[in-house]
């Protein structure tokens, strides 16, 4: 009797074991939904511009590119970006002017005198620009940083003849080409491009600020053709982005009304 039961105990735990499955954790998938586009600016100290935020998102909207027939001046400007008023000695404006009119992409590229009355800031250009009715302006300006010091020829100031004589005085200069493109229809900005130069001499102790402008202009001569090369690509780009059909121009206020009487 005590076999039959420990058989029977045994036969029922076998039956028990084989009919509870195993235990599995089962986990959802996570829902994967696309990402937001950021459309508004969350930005409070943002709020403060002259650019109400309807404006901001017309011109932001708006396609760039390059009006076919243009015409296009180039100025040097200053700080600020107000018109230069001293003497245009840099060459690199009419090199610019030259390389803009052989693309074949302006009606005329002009140098731009700034001699005539006009306001200061993005105002006076656009006045500017107005006389010369051009569309575009090519805005110009360079700055430099310069620096002297004593190098290992000090060693022979002792001599006298040495003093004078001598490049005891190594000069470096560091600068910087800017050329800028100003839409003056709606005043915006198209494009920047820097070229960075920097070079050094040893002169000796007489006419350090003559020499330090022969050096400064010698850069610029080399640097002139790198910074056009530069602004070329720009307008390049510009003219691939023009729309294959005619831009809508937007309606000046009011005339949507009469042309609907």
């Amino acid at each position: 009797m005590k076999r039959m039961l420990w058989a029977v105990v045994a036969a029922v735990l076998a039956g028990c074991g084989a009919a509870r499955a195993p235990m599995e954790v089962a986990m959802a998938p996570l829902p994967v939904q696309a990402p937001v586009v950021l459309q508004e600016n969350h930005f409070q100290r943002d709020r403060s511009g002259q650019v109400s935020e309807e404006a901001l998102r017309a011109i932001l909207a708006a396609p760039t590119f390059l009006e076919e027939g243009a015409r296009i001046g180039v100025v040097p400007v200053a700080t600020g970006y107000e018109v230069e008023d001293g003497l245009p000695l840099a060459t690199v404006p009419q090199v610019l002017g030259d390389k803009l009119e052989d693309t074949g992409f302006f009606e005329v590229a002009t140098e731009m005198t700034t001699d005539w009355p006009a306001d200061g800031s993005v105002r006076g250009l656009r006045e500017l620009g107005a006389r010369y009715r051009a569309e575009y302006l090519l805005l110009y300006r360079h700055r430099f940083v310069d620096r002297w010091y004593v190098n290992g020829w000090a060693w022979t100031w002792p001599t006298v003849v040495g003093l004078f004589a001598s490049p005891s005085y190594s000069l470096e200069a560091a600068g910087v080409l800017e050329a800028t493109m100003f839409e003056v229809k709606t005043g915006t900005l198209l494009f920047t491009v820097f070229e960075r130069v920097e070079d050094d001499d040893m002169v000796n102790i007489w006419h350090h600020d003559r020499k330090r402008r022969k050096l400064e202009e010698a850069l610029l001569s080399k640097a002139a053709a790198k910074l056009a090369k530069q602004v070329l690509a720009k307008v390049d780009r510009l003219v691939a982005a023009r729309p294959k059909e005619a831009p809508v121009a937007a309606e000046p206020q009011g005339t949507a009304a009469v042309a609907a009487q």
